[in-house]
């Protein structure tokens, strides 16, 4: 898969642009502020709908504008497309596919498919777990797009849960009849926790072991494969006790893990009644990562960090091309943060790739084996080189 034009209006800094592509490798160039990373941005939110940078859609909008027009044209295996994505901040963002409106956002999902790296990923490694179940979920929806639909799902009955779990502890302390008459109503809602959180935490079990072989192996190539320094990945679920780690993960079905969610409800339920809180379920989960045995949050160097961050990524690529085609690799100011040997490993690794998209502050940190297209950024100008 590779993209062959960008078209945006009143995205971030751009009024209106409209960038041809090629298939091979593109760099955009320019001093930092200029909207280098606006433009890979834009391209990773017409694969995920959500921005790497931003938890929502507002600060996406140029400064006066009222709405945000994001198009992508795309060819692969099965042709052509135009993607389209309205942003509205307030409102109901808008999608249309080969100019035909369709009834949710989320039924664009995989009709553009990125693989995205960037700084902020190095909350992958040392930020708080909701980092890693978030890389989880887009890559679950990456590999099939269904999976929007059953995160959705779960979260929307995870909100209506916790809002219960609120009223009837927590702060306010119901007591008495009342707080039986309310608390009863949580066996229907265990149910349908269970029942909406079953095959997320089936999916996610199954994609770590589809999953890990590929980070070790893309840790190992990255970081020049020192004795000692083996990744590690496993899930640790909150269903299950705290000493169970999901490394073989046989195939785990949904029936029988929906057993196990009610189950682990039901014994905490005096403590969500006391706190408030719902403490079961996938959105308590945890990705463990390690390097050598330790865990890589609070062991990892700085450089190992960046290493296993890469390898993560790398990984979902090669995921993620398997009997499929490949889709877009996005790496967004990589380089500045890596010595030359890993500049070097890393552009080994993906100079065979489809379509890969670069962004440099400085264009000398680009291995030669990754010479392409070239475009440089001034003054919110886009220009092509050479």
């Amino acid at each position: 898969m590779h993209l062959t034009r960008l078209a945006l209006t009143d995205f971030r800094s751009y009024r209106e642009l409209s960038i041809e592509l090629e298939p091979g490798v593109t760099m955009f160039s320019g001093p930092n502020g200029e909207g280098k990373t606006n433009l890979v941005e834009a391209i990773g939110y017409l694969a995920t709908l959500g921005s790497h940078r931003v938890a929502t859609d507002a600060p996406l909008i140029r400064q006066g504008a009222e709405r945000a027009v994001l198009r992508a044209a795309v060819t692969g295996a099965t042709g052509n497309a135009l993607v389209e994505v309205e942003l509205n901040p307030g409102r109901a963002n808008r999608v249309r596919l080969n100019r035909a409106p369709l009834p949710r956002p989320r039924d664009i999902l995989g009709s553009v498919r990125t693989v995205l790296f960037a700084p902020e990923d190095l909350a992958l490694v040392k930020g708080d777990p909701g980092e890693r179940r978030r890389f989880l979920d887009e890559l679950l929806v990456a590999t099939a797009p269904r999976y929007a639909g059953v995160r959705a799902d779960y979260e929307r009955v995870l909100r209506q849960r916790t809002a219960l779990l609120k009223s009837a502890g927590g702060k306010t302390r119901l007591r008495g009849p009342a707080r039986e008459s309310m608390t009863a109503t949580l066996d229907t809602w265990d149910a349908q926790l269970a029942r909406t959180g079953a095959p997320l935490l089936a999916g996610r079990i199954r994609l770590v072991a589809a999953l890990r072989p590929h980070v070790q192996a893309a840790y190992e190539a990255v970081s020049g494969g020192r004795p000692g320094e083996a990744s590690g990945m496993s899930y640790r679920s909150s269903a299950f006790n705290n000493e169970e780690r999901f490394e073989d993960a046989p195939a785990f079905e949904t029936a029988p893990l929906e057993k196990v969610l009610l189950k682990a409800l039901a014994g905490v339920r005096a403590s969500e009644l006391d706190r408030g809180v719902c403490l079961v379920g996938p959105h308590r989960d945890e990705l463990e990562l390690s390097i050598g045995g330790l865990p890589a949050r609070g062991y990892a160097s700085h450089g190992e960090s960046w290493s296993l961050a890469l390898a993560l990524r790398l990984a979902s690529f090669t995921l993620l091309r398997q009997g499929h085609e490949d889709p877009v690799l996005i790496l967004d100011d990589v380089f500045a943060e890596l010595d030359e040997g890993r500049r070097d490993r890393l552009a080994g690794l993906v100079a065979g790739a489809e379509q890969v998209l670069i962004t440099a502050a400085v264009p000398a940190d680009i291995p030669d084996l990754l010479a392409g297209a070239r475009f440089e950024i001034q003054d919110g100008v886009i220009s092509r080189a050479g």
